[in-house]
């Protein structure tokens, strides 16, 4: 691996997508992250930066995806392992965080194991469902998409946010 100097944040690609799989295997296996298809990402691909190294390796990977008028999810943040806790996820996520104020969402959630790092980054535990008016929780209610029913903490994704933490952060 390369220092993290060299590292490059920029958007993703469509061959970028093995290596964004690569990144995400383990961490589905450990169950951090929820393991995906390959046309998940393709279908999702403009939601995603990658973090790639001076020989043009994946070495790390982000995703903003737009929930509602005023919100956005911060999805599959991962980096390499020989690489963690070096700075890649910050620089990826404050990316992240900029993209969400360049198109107008003024508040980010995720879900997630490591609470301490999105802290470090402004993000508070949701205490409750007040996040959004119920107006727009009904409206949130017609999505198909899991990571929203997540946000939501709908019963049928239960299995999948077991142990982690709903977190928030306004701009």
């Amino acid at each position: 691996m390369t220092s993290v100097s060299a590292i490059t944040i920029r958007r993703a690609r469509t061959s970028d997508v093995p290596g964004i799989r690569a990144l995400v295997a383990p961490l589905a296996q450990e169950r951090i992250l929820v393991a995906k298809e390959a046309v998940a990402y393709y279908e999702a691909l403009q939601e995603f930066r990658v973090a790639e190294d001076a020989d043009g390796r994946i070495v790390g990977c982000g995703a903003l995806h737009v929930m509602w008028e005023d919100l956005a999810e911060v999805r599959t943040l991962a980096a390499h392992p020989a690489l963690r806790g070096s700075g890649i996820g910050h620089r990826l996520l404050e990316q992240l965080l900029t993209d969400a104020q360049d198109i107008g969402v003024t508040r980010v959630f995720c879900l997630t194991f490591e609470v301490d790092f999105f802290r470090r980054h402004g993000f508070a535990v949701m205490a409750n469902q007040s996040a959004v008016d119920p107006q727009v929780y009904s409206e949130l209610l017609r999505s198909s998409d899991e990571g929203v029913a997540e946000f939501l903490d709908l019963a049928r994704v239960k299995p999948n946010t077991l142990g982690n933490t709903r977190m928030i952060r306004s701009f």
